[in-house]
């Protein structure tokens, strides 16, 4: 499933981060709920849970550390079966500067970078909730994702899919992904 773009919104709870994921609208505004993501905190091994309710009765997809140190570690997205359906990691030595992730998925690869090196230098600096984008590209140089962090101190994000090959499930794990990961 492709869905060109959506809204990823961070709910803070006690224990838990929480992470709304909804359609864009006709009008451009977060729209229907797609899905709504899980993360434990401090937990060992990272992984995050994406169900198609409020309840999290249903889960739809997921993501999962493949160690647990996670330095330079990958993470598998799966469906709702278990199934592999891709693959995100961070670029640890080119992430020193600007944040780098490599994404997988079925007939694509891409690679994400922040898109402003002086952003980048200035968050690893002062602890201030910039506004800072990510663009993904494929080995062409096509755009495959943008991912804007919104300037707001609750993580919000506009994600901007205009490659059809990228599954939604992948899209939204590799957008989770860059909050959850970032933020270490």
């Amino acid at each position: 499933m492709h869905l060109s773009s959506f809204f990823v919104s961070q709910r803070l709870t006690m224990m838990v981060n929480r992470y709304e994921i909804r359609a864009a609208g006709a009008d451009g505004k977060p729209g229907q709920l797609m899905a709504l993501a899980q993360q434990k905190r401090l937990a060992f091994k990272e992984q995050v849970t994406f169900y198609s309710d409020e309840e999290r009765t249903h889960p739809v997809f997921s993501f999962k550390a493949r160690k647990t140190i996670d330095l330079a570690s990958g993470y598998d997205v799966h469906d709702e079966f278990g199934n592999q359906i891709g693959f995100f990691r961070k670029d640890f030595g080119r992430s020193l500067l600007r944040s780098t992730f490599h994404l997988s998925g079925p007939g694509i690869e891409a690679t994400g970078q922040e898109r402003n090196v002086v952003v980048a230098i200035a968050r690893r600096v002062v602890d201030f909730p910039f506004a800072f984008h990510f663009d993904f590209v494929d080995a062409s140089g096509q755009p495959v994702m943008s991912v804007e962090r919104q300037f707001s101190v609750r993580d919000r994000y506009s994600v901007t899919v205009p490659d059809p090959r990228l599954d939604f499930r992948l899209a939204a794990a590799m957008a989770v992904g860059l909050d959850a990961l970032m933020a270490r």
